[in-house]
C-alpha cells in the first residue's frame, strides 16, 4: 500500500510516497521526504487527468506502484473531482493574465495569492477582514527583492474589502516602487493607523492612473497629499468615487504636473462647494477632462465659477447624472474656460435648456433630459455636435424614450441612476 507514483504533467514529474501523500500535495502541502509536492491546487486539478490517462493505458503513469494500489488510486476518482471543484480562493485565467482572489474563508489560505505571481491584471480582495497581522513585513527592505519585483509582469492591481494599516499600505507601495505596474485600484478599504514618515523622495510606482472607491483615511484630509508622496511623478489618471473626505489639505498638496483626467464622479454629496475646495487652485495645470457625474451639482453656472475660482481649463466637462436646474434669468453671467469644448448634460433632468451656457462648443450632449420641444436657436450655444436623442418632444407618445435611456444607463454604469428613475416617473 505504500508505492511511489509519478504523474508526468508538462515535463515535470510530481512524485507522492503512498496515497497518504495525495492528500497532502492535493492542498499544496510539503512533506518530509517527498521527492517533489504540488505547490499549488491548481496543480491539484490535473490528477484526475492525468490519472484518467492512466485507465486508458498510457505510458504517462508509471508502472512502480502495486497492482492493489493502483485500484485504489482509480477509486479515488470521484474524491479528486471534489477537491478540483471546490472553490479556491484565487482563479487564474488559462492565459495566466488575469488573477483574482477573495479572501472570504474565516481562516484564509493567503499563499494562495503566489498562484498570481505571473499575472498581468491581479486582483486581491481581503473578505473584509483586517491584514493587521502583515504589518510585521512593513519593515522589509525592499532592496532585497527589486529583482524580483522588476520581472513581474503585473500592470494592473486592484487590492480591496480589507482594513489595512497605514504602515502597510505604504510598505506595499514602496515594494512596488521598482515593478513595472501603472493602474492601482483601491476601494472598499479602511486605512487605519499613523502614516510613516514621508520619504525624501517617491519611492512607490510610476502610476498612470490611480483609482480609489470607498477608502476612508485616518489621515483625514491630508490622505491625498500623503499618498500623493510615494508615488513617482506622472500620474495622468486619477478618479475618487464614493470618497469620504474631498476637501483636501491643498497647502501640503504638491501640483499635479501631468493629470489630465479628473473623474470625481459618485460623489453626491460634493456639490459646487465642495468643488471649489477639491480643485485646489494651481494644483491641476494640465487638466483637460473633468467628470462630475452624480456629485450633486445644481447648475451649469455654479459649476462655472468653481472651475473659475480653481484656475483650472478642462477641454472636456461631464455633468451628467445630476439633478440641475436651468438657473434664473438674472443671475450673474460667469465666464467658462476658454479651453473648453465639450460639455455633457445628459440624464439631468433639464426642462429646457441651462442658461449661461459657453458661447462655443464643439459639442453638447443634452439627451435623456426632460425638454417638451425642440430648444431654439437662441437658447442654445454656436455648437457643431448637438445631442437630444431621448428627450419628450422627439417622441410625443412616449413609446420609446425611457426604453433607450434604459438601454444608455446600463452601457454608462451606476452613475445617475436615480436621475434616470425621477425622469422615467416624469415621463410616465
Amino acid at each position: 500500500m505504500w508505492g511511489v507514483t509519478r504523474v508526468h504533467r508538462g515535463g515535470n514529474t510530481v512524485t507522492f510516497l503512498g496515497l497518504q501523500k495525495l492528500s497532502e500535495a492535493a492542498k499544496g502541502r510539503v512533506e518530509p521526504g517527498s521527492r517533489r509536492v504540488l505547490p499549488y491546487r491548481k496543480e491539484a486539478r490535473a490528477l484526475p487527468r492525468a490519472l484518467r490517462t492512466y485507465r486508458r493505458g498510457s505510458e504517462d503513469l508509471s508502472t512502480m506502484v502495486r497492482a492493489p494500489c493502483r485500484r485504489l488510486l482509480l477509486l479515488l476518482l470521484p474524491l479528486l473531482h471534489v477537491w478540483a471543484t471546490t472553490p479556491e480562493p484565487c482563479e487564474v485565467d488559462d492565459d495566466d493574465f488575469r488573477c483574482a482572489c477573495n479572501f472570504t474563508d474565516p481562516e484564509p489560505d493567503w499563499s494562495s495569492a503566489y498562484q498570481c505571481v505571473s499575472a498581468v491584471e491581479v486582483e486581491i480582495r481581503g473578505g473584509g477582514r483586517s491584514l493587521k497581522e502583515f504589518v510585521k513585513f512593513a519593515d522589509t527592505n525592499p532592496k532585497q527583492y527589486a529583482d524580483v519585483v522588476k520581472a513581474l509582469r503585473l500592470r494592473r492591481l486592484t487590492v480591496g474589502a480589507a482594513q489595512v494599516p497605514a504602515l502597510l499600505l505604504f510598505s506595499l507601495l514602496r515594494g512596488l516602487g521598482s515593478s513595472r505596474l501603472n493602474q492601482l485600484t483601491l476601494e472598499d478599504l479602511e486605512v487605519i493607523g499613523p502614516t510613516p514618515p514621508p520619504p525624501l523622495e517617491a519611492t512607490g510606482p510610476a502610476l498612470s492612473t490611480l483609482s480609489i472607491r470607498n477608502v476612508s483615511w485616518a489621515a483625514g484630509s491630508a490622505w491625498l497629499a500623503e499618498l500623493q508622496l510615494w508615488l513617482k511623478p506622472g500620474l495622468k489618471v486619477l478618479n475618487i468615487a464614493q470618497a469620504h473626505s474631498l476637501a483636501f489639505s491643498c497647502a501640503d498638496l504638491r501640483t499635479f504636473t501631468s493629470l489630465t483626467t479628473l473623474d470625481l464622479s459618485d460623489n453626491p454629496g460634493l456639490d459646487e462647494r465642495g468643488l471649489t475646495a477639491a480643485l485646489c487652485r494651481n494644483k491641476f495645470p494640465a487638466l483637460q477632462e473633468l467628470a462630475l457625474r452624480n456629485t450633486g451639482m445644481q447648475t451649469p453656472s455654479g459649476v462655472c465659477a468653481a472651475l473659475a475660482a480653481a484656475g483650472v481649463q478642462p477641454h472636456h466637462l461631464d455633468l451628467s447624472h445630476n439633478r440641475l436646474r436651468a438657473g434664473a434669468p438674472d443671475a450673474p453671467r460667469c465666464i467658462w474656460p476658454s479651453a473648453l469644448s465639450s460639455l455633457n448634460l445628459s440624464f439631468a433632468g433639464l426642462e429646457q435648456v441651462p442658461i449661461g451656457l459657453p458661447a462655443e462648443l464643439n459639442a453638447l450632449d443634452l439627451s435623456c433630459n426632460r425638454l417638451s420641444r425642440e430648444p431654439r436657436p437662441d437658447e442654445l450655444p454656436k455648437v457643431r455636435d448637438l445631442t437630444l436623442a431621448g428627450n419628450p418632444f422627439q417622441d410625443p407618445k412616449n413609446s420609446g424614450v425611457v426604453t433607450a435611456c434604459e438601454h444608455l444607463i446600463q452601457a454608462l454604469g451606476v452613475s445617475g441612476t436615480m436621475v434616470l428613475l425621477q425622469g422615467a416617473r416624469s415621463l410616465a
